[in-house]
């Protein structure tokens, strides 16, 4: 089997295989063509969104792309596990969150209190409060962050909202629509909790899995047109015509 060569001027790659020049191979089995064909339109098919960049890049690059793709596992773990036992205490224990901000108050008191006063028997440090708690920095960052991030959602709504893209308009309208019967459906924290854990597997799954989920989703999409094509011409045909079109 010297060469692979791909037709791509058609629709679907077309597969030529020469063993020896001028003729073409014959004892080809069918799983052999499906097989070799599923790795053409492997590197044929479209990046999911559209994207052309690698997905840590996609997702900024910084700290925030390695917890999510779980660069860093320990962090990534503790987000999740914390997100977890939050949403056990609030929605399943059915814990207030002052009763539950009091409780580690207390606790945190009792801590900070043993350890202060036994760090002069057993030469232990004072007990300091982390820099990240109290850094105006961190505080400001993280200000600044969220306001960039609202400022840009409040624009992008207020574009779509001038109707400048009329499908855009609808696609928004139907998706706010359909997150507010989801979100009726959930407690705001449940959904809260939702977003974090998907947030936290999701990219990373589909990192691992890149290749089979956009040949799926290319796949889909290729069919959802088609029958869309098929539903739009069908129904075309079916709306009646004027004098003057019948004319023509």
């Amino acid at each position: 089997m010297d060469a692979l060569f791909i037709d791509n001027a058609r629709a679907e790659p077309m597969l030529v295989i020469r063993t020896k020049p001028g003729q073409l191979h014959s004892h080809i089995s069918e799983s052999d063509i499906n097989r070799m064909a599923i790795t053409v339109r492997t590197h044929r098919t479209t990046k999911l969104f559209g994207r052309e960049r690698p997905l840590h890049d996609a997702l900024g690059g910084h700290k925030a792309a390695d917890i999510i793709l779980w660069r860093d596992r320990r962090v990534s773990a503790s987000i999740v596990a914390g997100a977890t036992v939050a949403w056990y205490l609030f929605e399943v224990a059915e814990y207030h969150f002052l009763t539950l901000a009091c409780y580690l108050a207390i606790l945190s008191m009792l801590v900070v209190f043993i350890w202060a006063n036994a760090s002069a028997f057993f030469n232990l440090p004072a007990p300091r409060i982390p820099e990240i708690f109290v850094s105006e920095r961190t505080t400001r960052q993280v200000i600044l962050a969220l306001h960039s991030r609202l400022t840009w959602f409040v624009h992008r709504l207020y574009d779509i909202s001038c109707g400048k893209d009329i499908k855009m308009f609808i696609l928004t309208v139907f998706s706010l629509f359909i997150v507010s019967v989801i979100a009726s459906c959930f407690s705001s924290l449940t959904l809260l909790y939702l977003v974090v854990l998907g947030t936290m597997t999701l990219p990373v799954l589909y990192e691992n899995y890149e290749s089979e989920v956009d040949h799926m989703v290319s796949t889909a999409v290729h069919d959802l047109r088609s029958h869309v094509g098929d539903m739009d011409s069908g129904v075309l045909k079916k709306i009646p015509r004027g004098r003057g079109a019948t004319a023509n």
